[in-house]
């Protein structure tokens, strides 16, 4: 194996290493790959001579002696949205974690050509398996097209298909409506998502649902974007309803929400409960603290990985839906 690295203005190979910790380079590659038959001393003393000497895999070379990427691939839309976004950093770590790299694609969900030509692309990088952050029904369809030849998950595709790995987005709404519920609200209105997001649609599903469980109607529905602005625009709707509580698809339209009701002078929750979903960074300083639906984003990633990389076993205990966690704050209050 030819990896190299430099150091002091030569090349550090894996001769090298295998000189100064006294075995062969056949034991170093051992090492370089995980191989389970390498001796627990022989292994530290490997790695240990690889810090001495400042040495650096070549990912290529490896690939090309083992004819395995040790790459995996992440097709992404909308990466821009706090969901995505934090799914795509987390599968990166839990991928460096597990001694994997990362290649990344990104498609127009709404394209279908678009998202065929990302997975083509990944493919020919010489991937072992793709993530794809799905939040779109039509990314699926386009995926359905495809016979890609290395294992394909999704994410945020509300377990929808046969792959889908996904925090259960319905139990968390029931969560958020079952807080507000529980608190003596009985005339809830929902802000939702876009239509065109499986999660949205779940989150819609599962509001409808606990509504139900509890003998309660819907009180509006109100449909936004994800943005503040569209929480914000929301207001005037809400108050017309004479709603006493709103479950807000996400934090970002909960905080718009919050300013707009600020803003004519309607209190958070004495006159009004609000619930949000994500739990993002700045939910807890939002004014007032933002109760809201929490999602492991990073033990989303962990399966994903863990899937990919672990066979058929590990692949079926991953699918299990990730239960969400509600977070309690202080916008939710008894109705006046």
């Amino acid at each position: 194996m030819n990896d190299v690295s430099s150091r002091h203005g030569r090349t550090v190979g894996v001769r090298d290493v295998a000189a100064l910790a006294g075995v062969s380079r056949q034991t170093v590659s051992r090492v370089l790959n995980d191989h389970p038959d390498v001796a627990p001393e022989t292994k530290t003393r490997v790695l240990q001579a690889m810090h001495e000497l400042d040495y650096r895999m070549n990912n290529a070379a490896r690939a090309l002696g083992t004819r395995r990427s040790r790459t995996l691939g992440v097709l992404a839309s909308d990466a821009l949205q706090y969901g995505p976004s934090r799914s795509i950093a987390a599968i990166e770590n839990a991928a460096r974690a597990a001694g994997y790299w990362v290649s990344a694609a990104f498609a127009d969900a709404g394209d279908d050509d678009s998202v065929i030509s990302a997975v083509e692309h990944l493919v020919a990088q010489g991937v072992e398996g793709i993530v794809v952050v799905a939040p779109h029904a039509r990314t699926l369809r386009a995926l359905d097209t495809l016979r890609v030849g290395v294992p394909v998950l999704t994410l945020h595709s509300a377990g929808r298909g046969s792959r889908g790995l996904s925090v259960d987005q319905a139990a968390g709404a029931r969560l958020a409506v079952g807080a507000l519920a529980d608190a003596g609200h009985s005339r809830i209105a929902h802000l939702a998502g876009p239509a065109d997001w499986l999660e949205a649609e779940s989150r819609t599903e599962g509001y409808a649902a606990e509504l139900a469980h509890r003998g309660l109607d819907p009180a509006l529905m109100l449909v936004g974007d994800w943005t503040a602005r569209s929480g914000y625009e929301a207001t005037q709707a809400v108050l017309a309803a004479d709603v006493t509580a709103v479950f807000a698809a996400n934090d970002q339209m909960a905080l718009g929400l919050l300013g707009g009701l600020h803003e004519v002078g309607v209190a958070v929750p004495d006159e009004i409960s609000v619930v949000g979903f994500d739990d993002v960074p700045d939910a807890e300083y939002y004014w007032p603290r933002l109760t809201t639906v929490r999602q492991d984003f990073e033990e989303l990633a962990r399966r994903a990985v863990a899937s990919l990389i672990g066979g058929s076993d590990a692949a079926a205990s991953a699918l299990a839906p990730i239960a969400p966690v509600l977070v309690a704050r202080d916008s939710v209050a008894r109705p006046r």
